[in-house]
């Protein structure tokens, strides 16, 4: 029996430094990862076992001391003359993204916005799953959006309390968005990814994660001008 309690208690050891070393990602690396794991699956597709950081670094027009920092986080070691295999690299990358488990989300809003993000097929590789869609439109709800069925947006706290849903993806015109974001912290979201044109104000325990088309537009605009 100790010895069961003993692996018990080792496993969740190593697990808890493996957390701890992911919370210490910086967050630009976090936001380099995605484009390390696209250049790595195109080389796993090639056949290709080994990278170099120098390799990545160039793809990528980063430099190589940074891409090294970046790879370190993960927890995996690279090899002098060979850099790091591939398969394993990508795995503690999606690991560090928490992309190596799928989180289940709901989607508010079935507008425009919200009808093409669940056209999009890409997020299932990314662990991203929205299984229930909501709206109030009356016209909308029992209709199927992309496979799923949209419900009536007055069920969306029953529906968090009885499936225990973490994420919200969030499509609703800025009028509501803030009212909306109350409702889904208090049914017990932990995560808003916000589209909404608006910046929510929530208590800490629930992570935000704002898309602001407006200035990402705005700063293609004015680049493009100078």
């Amino acid at each position: 029996m100790n010895g069961r309690l003993d692996n018990t208690e080792n496993r969740h050891l190593k697990e808890r430094k493996v957390l701890d070393r992911i919370k210490s990602i910086p967050l630009p690396a976090i936001r380099r990862y995605p484009s390390y794991l696209r250049r790595l699956k195109k080389y796993e597709s090639e056949g290709v076992l080994w990278i170099s950081a120098t390799t990545l670094a160039e793809d990528l027009s980063l430099s190589s001391i940074l891409v090294r920092k970046d790879l370190a986080c993960t927890g995996l070691e690279g090899r002098p003359k060979y850099g790091f295999p591939i398969e394993p690299l990508i795995c503690a990358i999606e690991k560090s993204l928490g992309w190596d488990n799928a989180t289940d989300a709901i989607l508010v809003g079935a507008g425009n916005l919200g009808t093409a993000l669940m056209g999009y097929g890409g997020f299932t590789q990314y662990g991203l799953k929205i299984i229930a869609v909501f709206d109030s439109d009356p016209l909308k709800i029992g209709e199927m959006i992309h496979g799923v069925k949209i419900l009536d947006i007055e069920k969306t706290a029953d529906f968090i309390a009885r499936t225990k849903i973490p994420m919200a993806v969030l499509t609703v015109p800025a009028a509501y968005a803030q009212l909306i974001a109350m409702k889904l912290s208090d049914a017990g979201i932990k995560g808003i990814w916000n589209f909404a044109p608006i910046k929510l104000k929530l208590s800490n325990d629930v992570i935000i994660q704002r898309v602001d088309l407006a200035s990402s537009f705005a700063e293609l605009s004015s680049r493009l001008k100078k």
